[in-house]
């Protein structure tokens, strides 16, 4: 059990590792094609990038709140697109929703990520003086 809690801490540190890990894997063991190979790393990376990202949400502002916020911003997009959907189609979708948003999370979880490392990285060297 330590084993997979390890692992997933592993990845969890360095996500783009288990992007290219799923991309490469898709594309040339499976042979999808590059954009099938792509949406699938983006989805599994995704679930990285969310803990990641909190873990560092938490760690730059001292909170523990990171998780519940990245969670809230996932329930209130699910929500305005959900809305949307409705009204322009009369009926909601709940499979294209949850892609869309997953999605859409990968993309901002990824800016977020080297947005929040690199502030990191600079409050290590003014903390330390280096």
């Amino acid at each position: 059990m330590d084993f997979l809690r390890n692992s997933f801490i592993f990845l969890s540190i360095l996500p783009f590792f288990p992007f290219l890990l799923v991309y490469l894997g898709g594309y040339y063991w499976r042979k999808n094609t590059r954009n099938r190979a792509l949406l699938l790393a983006m989805d599994v990376t995704t679930l990285f990038l969310i803990f990641s990202v909190a873990a560092l949400f938490n760690n730059t502002f001292h909170t523990r709140f990171g998780f519940y916020l990245i969670l809230l911003f996932m329930l209130i997009a699910v929500g305005l697109i959900g809305g949307a959907q409705n009204r322009l189609k009369g009926r909601i979708d709940a499979r294209k929703i949850a892609k869309v948003v997953w999605r859409m999370s990968f993309m901002l979880m990824s800016a977020s990520y080297i947005i929040f490392t690199l502030i990191g990285i600079f409050k290590y060297i003014i903390q330390t003086g280096a």
